[in-house]
C-alpha cells in the first residue's frame, strides 16, 4: 500500500474513533440532562432518548419516572416508554 494509502486509512480510522467518542459523550450528557432541575434539559433529554431503542434506555425512563414530578413531563415520558417496550417485544 502507498504513503497516500495509509496515510488515507489512518485519517478515517481517527474520523470513525473521534466520531464513535463523540457519540458516547452526547449520549451520557443526554442520559445525565434528564434527572436535571432545568425542564428545558428534562424535556431535550426525551426527545432525544425517544430516537433511542434500547433496552438501557427503557431502564433509565423506569427511573426517570420514578423521579419525575413534573405531570407533563411524566405523561410524555410514559408513552415514550410503552412505545418503546411495544417496539422491542
Amino acid at each position: 500500500m502507498s504513503a497516500r494509502g495509509l496515510l488515507f486509512l489512518g485519517g478515517a480510522l481517527a474520523g470513525l474513533a473521534l466520531g464513535w467518542q463523540m457519540a458516547q459523550r452526547r449520549l451520557g450528557r443526554h442520559r445525565a440532562d434528564l434527572f436535571s432541575p432545568v425542564e428545558r434539559r428534562r424535556s431535550d433529554a426525551l426527545a432525544y432518548l425517544a430516537g433511542e431503542r434500547s433496552p438501557e434506555t427503557a431502564r433509565v425512563l423506569h427511573d426517570y419516572l420514578v423521579w419525575e414530578t413534573d405531570p407533563g413531563l411524566r405523561r410524555r415520558a410514559a408513552a415514550l416508554l410503552r412505545r418503546l417496550e411495544v417496539s422491542l417485544g
